[in-house]
């Protein structure tokens, strides 16, 4: 038995390859691109594993896909694949489009042909589990009730519009093809290999260096944060018991403010790595909002939780803990991926055919 992953080097996508390997002997391929955020040294432990086929390549590719799809023949495909960062969605809005809405459009299409050759328990076994974010459903005002599966969509950056676009793709397709899709929308994940440019790595990778933490604003920008390993957990009880059709929001049950979260980064770093020159909580500078800058999110879990059995085992308290322990201990790997050494080091590993740069 064998599952595709779409976006498998990417943060979310890396955790679940790590995650799916530690707790299950079924076979994953590997499809990533491998653009900035993707890191195959966070695969390095089960790159030379058997039961890890990865592929470097474009979800865009639909000739690359179709023939993934023939030679290996997956139950499931799990489709992380996106770009995800709202900053650089305002700064570059185009590839976004392409790849999370041509992107998504290319492998639904590629599954719907593969689908529609499989027979018996094959097709009725098939699914196709669309992987998408709480920002498609808007912004909260601090009273109001958390996002439900019901809740209208209202995407207020390109990121989330893109976003949007997608899960109405995947939607569509089951409608009006019977593919037999899931999607789950998530809250803001955190924990290992999170690229720093994300909130809670930017945080510990600037303090320890000694540089400004920017905070957006007056830091009340409200989220609900999940750790990585509870979403892992989350995807594969919806790829195991998801109704087709079904849309499951999965959330960690932990509203806070930006700046909550930034002051307990630097508490945790002032009693696991105190600085000579004072508490980190001293960097903390507040810049410009950026544009369109939602207030709050916040996700009921409670579907999920009814109907699949699933709830988030982490507090913050003990994910974040884990997450700031895991950067102190990795620094390498955060060296790697900000100096642009790990692409040297997969050019070493996959030589000519890595697409590095020379």
């Amino acid at each position: 038995m064998t599952i595709l992953v779409t976006g498998g080097a990417g943060f979310i996508g890396a955790n679940f390859v790590l995650d799916w390997l530690a707790v299950g002997d079924e076979r994953v391929v590997n499809l990533d691109k491998l653009t900035y955020a993707g890191n195959l040294k966070t695969l390095a432990g089960v790159l030379e594993d058997p039961r890890h086929v990865f592929v470097q390549g474009d979800i865009c590719d639909r000739g690359l896909v179709d023939g993934l799809l023939v030679q290996h023949q997956p139950r499931a495909i799990v489709h992380f694949a996106a770009e995800s960062h709202v900053d650089r969605s305002i700064h570059g809005p185009g590839e976004f489009v392409r790849t999370n809405v041509e992107g998504t459009f290319t492998l639904l299409e590629a599954a719907r042909a593969y689908w529609g050759r499989l027979e018996g328990d094959a097709s009725a076994d098939f699914r196709f589990l669309h992987v998408s974010t709480d920002e498609v459903y808007g912004s909260l005002e601090a009273h109001d009730a958390p996002f439900t599966e019901q809740h209208p969509y209202q995407p207020n950056s390109p990121y989330s519009a893109s976003k949007a676009a997608s899960d109405h793709l995947v939607r569509a397709w089951f409608h009006t093809y019977g593919l037999p899709v899931v999607t789950t929308n998530c809250s803001n994940n955190y924990g290992p290999y999170q690229f720093p440019e994300k909130l809670i790595p930017l945080m510990i990778v600037n303090a320890l260096a000694g540089r400004e933490l920017p905070v957006y604003g007056d830091g009340r920008n409200v989220r609900d944060w999940l750790y990585v390993g509870d979403h892992c957990a989350a995807i594969r009880r919806v790829l195991e018991a998801g109704v087709p059709g079904e849309t499951y929001n999965v959330g960690g049950w932990n509203e806070m403010a930006n700046i909550e979260i930034v002051e307990t980064v630097c508490r945790l770093l002032d009693a696991l790595r105190p600085s000579e020159l004072g508490p980190y909580g001293r960097l903390v500078r507040f810049v410009t909002d950026r544009p369109g800058h939602d207030r709050r999110y916040a996700i009921d879990a409670r579907k999920i939780e009814r109907e699949l059995g699933w709830r988030p085992k982490e507090t913050f308290e003990t994910g974040i803990r884990k997450t700031v322990e895991w950067y102190l201990s990795h620094t390498d790997w955060v060296v790697d991926v900000q100096s642009g050494a790990y692409r040297d080091w997969l050019s070493t590993h996959y030589g000519r055919h890595s697409g590095a740069p020379a």
